[in-house]
């Protein structure tokens, strides 16, 4: 046997009629294929997912790893299947979706054409998990996957929700999301397990998925975070597409909305992050702006007040709160690269990681590259929480959480300059 340039991992729970048809579609692969490899990792199936595997056994080339029901552990699912794989480029699909008859090979075009490493999300046809497109779920069973992408081409409800993010009419290697290359990027918020690919060793070097993580959603942007801020750009790939037929969810849609925001409050946690920060508050409803545009709103705001030094209120402030003491605890929400030299214990936030470091050079005090909208502190922890001008830009828009926060970590605070 040809040893496989590609894996394709498939984690499944009780889909057992959904897994059929994903695997089905391997076998229609067209000639010319990069050798492959198919590993299915179940989370506890009870409906003998195992036969749908042995059926497809000897048409493709299988794997299959059965891990006991213990609630939702996809993470852990797809981390074992990925352990499994013999093949340098890692893919992970979903059990139930239809992958074209190029799938691979563009997947692994990707890969081969690409200058360097590379994490690549592939186009998602008909996934939208609040609604199911009228007419879809007839169409997938009376045609093939190539004939149902041709015949519904650009309707609106069976574009990928990312349809904007993909450039139109592009090859492989050349895919890339192109409006975003700096370190704030926040391309990985696109990065879905539905479909995507990326190197094996690139996977392993980030610690794969969080196999701690448990439900629905979050699994995924988080491991395109990792992987972003390990040097692995996103690549956006229409060529490698899948079709996700209508079908029922493990979960009812409230108990998955629960889940995605407990593991969103999780992932801002692990790596407390002002953008993701942004799309905790998104996620709650704190925010009514799309994530991308409120991203882009605090980018642009950051500039602005980039050389605002907001060290003399900060000072003032902190005289003002500790009277004549010098054991007390402060939280400052806007802290700027300058802290004056004061008693007291200090955590610092402040959306511009740069000016952040500078702050916190002499180990003296701890931060985050926060806003202010969700802090890693204990409610009433700190004695006093300061809000400095460097906020005052963001109040239309966030100014009731970053307050209502404020006030939760601390018993007293105070706003410098002039709040509206």
């Amino acid at each position: 046997m040809v040893d496989p340039k590609v894996a394709v991992v498939i984690p499944t729970y009780n889909r057992r009629e959904l897994l059929w048809q994903t695997l089905f579609q391997f076998t229609q692969q067209r000639p010319g294929t990069p050798s492959f490899e198919v590993i299915v990792s179940d989370d506890g199936s009870s409906d003998d997912s195992a036969s749908v595997v042995r059926y497809f056994e000897g048409a493709i080339p299988l794997k299959y790893h059965f891990q006991e029901d213990n609630g939702n552990r996809v993470a852990l699912a797809r981390n074992v299947g990925a352990r499994l794989a013999s093949a340098p480029i890692l893919v992970f699909l979903d059990s139930g979706t239809l992958p074209g008859p190029d799938f691979v090979r563009q997947h692994a075009a990707n890969h081969e054409n690409i200058n360097g490493p590379c994490a690549v999300a592939g186009y998602a046809y008909g996934y939208d998990p609040d609604r199911a497109m009228p007419g879809l779920a007839d169409m997938v069973k009376r045609c093939t996957p190539e004939e149902t992408v041709r015949h519904l081409g650009r309707e609106p409800g069976f574009l990928d929700p990312r349809d904007k993010a993909f450039p139109d009419g592009c090859e492989p290697g050349l895919s890339h999301g192109g409006r975003e290359s700096s370190r704030d990027s926040i391309e990985w918020k696109n990065f879905w397990s539905i479909n995507c690919s990326m190197r094996a060793d690139d996977f392993w070097a980030v610690g794969g998925f969080d196999e701690d993580h448990r439900g629905w959603a979050v699994e995924d942007i988080d491991l395109g975070y990792r992987l972003f801020r390990h040097g692995v750009p996103i690549v956006y790939s229409r060529a490698a597409w899948v079709v996700e037929p209508p079908h029922p969810r493990n979960r009812d849609r409230e108990t998955e909305l629960s889940e995605l925001r407990t593991n969103m409050t999780r992932f801002l946690s692990l790596h407390p992050d002002s953008a993701i920060e942004v799309g905790w508050a998104r996620f709650y409803g704190y925010l009514s702006r799309p994530w991308r545009v409120e991203h882009t709103h605090l980018l642009r705001y950051r500039a602005q007040v980039r050389d605002l030094d907001v060290a003399d209120e900060i000072r003032h402030a902190l005289r003002e709160a500790a009277h004549s003491t010098e054991d007390y605890s402060a939280a400052i929400i806007g802290a700027g690269g300058s802290i004056p030299d004061m008693p007291g214990r200090m955590t610092l936030l402040d959306f511009d990681d740069s000016l952040l470091r500078l702050s916190l050079r002499d180990g003296q005090h701890g931060g985050y590259n926060l806003i202010g909208l969700r802090v890693p502190l204990a409610d009433q922890s700190a004695d006093v929480a300061v809000i400095t001008s460097r906020v005052i830009g963001m109040w239309p828009h966030w100014g009731n959480r970053i307050l209502d926060e404020a006030h939760r970590i601390a018993r007293n605070v105070i706003c410098c300059g002039s709040y509206a």
